[in-house]
């Protein structure tokens, strides 16, 4: 199991209640399965968007995107603006 950081921005920081917050996990879909755990984030992740190690996780199934040992996942809501 890889051991990593996941970080959360505005809308999904203020539902995890942390900035950041480290995790094991072999995939994006099991890290997304267990920090949805917490129901206020599993409303704000839906529609947030995954970067992971600085690369966009796209439209892919999250459960085929592997997570490095010491991979840092953000978890980037909607943002108004450009």
């Amino acid at each position: 199991m890889a051991t990593g950081t996941v970080r959360f921005w505005a809308a999904a920081k203020e539902a995890a209640g942390v900035a950041e917050a480290s995790f094991d996990a072999e995939t994006l879909g099991e890290l997304v399965t267990k920090i949805t755990q917490n129901p206020d984030l599993a409303k704000v992740v839906g529609r947030c968007s995954f970067l992971v190690d600085g690369n966009p996780a796209g439209t892919r199934d999250p459960y085929t995107v592997d997570l490095p040992e010491g991979a840092v996942v953000e978890v980037l809501p909607p943002f108004a603006g450009g």
